[in-house]
Parts: structure tokens; C-alpha cells; sequence
């Protein structure tokens, strides 16, 4: 399959429905935007990227634990306002 270029790469909202197969082929190895109103709406990805995209790297934990703010000496103190009165 030859590289597609930007316009191939975008579908009408009629063509997609008309043209599905083709919408899903291409998504294989290049994502398809789907417009509609002339604007980006979605866009068509294979689901191994799909995957690849939103596979969870780490738990949180780790995530803090690797974050260049650990050790850094921020201030954190609670704020300790009154409550507001609110009209119930």
C-alpha cells in the first residue's frame, strides 16, 4: 500500500458510511479522520494502536515516585478557610 497523503487520509462523514471497508483498511496503518460540517469529529485507529496509546505504563506510584518535583522542597499546607454559608 503506497503512503497516503493528508487527503486520503480524511473522510466526509457520507463517505465513511459509503466506504467503510476502506475506512477500516487504511486505519490499519495510518489513523482516518472522519469530518463532519468540515470539521475533524473522530478519528479511526487501528486497535493495536488503540493499545498502544492507552496500555497503562507504570502504576501511580511509580509515576510519583519518577515525577522531578520528588524531593523538592513545596510548600503544601492545607488552606484552612471557614466554611461558607450557603442558602439551602
Amino acid at each position: 500500500m503506497q503512503p497516503l497523503s493528508h487527503d486520503d487520509e480524511s473522510w466526509t462523514v457520507a463517505s465513511a458510511k459509503a466506504k467503510l471497508s476502506e475506512v477500516i483498511e487504511r486505519a490499519q496503518s495510518a489513523p482516518q479522520t472522519i469530518t463532519r460540517n468540515g470539521k475533524p469529529s473522530v478519528v479511526v485507529v487501528s486497535a493495536e494502536e488503540w493499545h498502544r496509546k492507552t496500555a497503562r505504563k507504570g502504576t501511580l506510584a511509580e509515576f510519583l515516585m519518577e515525577s522531578p518535583l520528588r524531593g523538592a522542597d513545596l510548600d503544601v499546607d492545607r488552606q484552612r478557610d471557614e466554611p461558607r454559608d450557603l442558602p439551602l
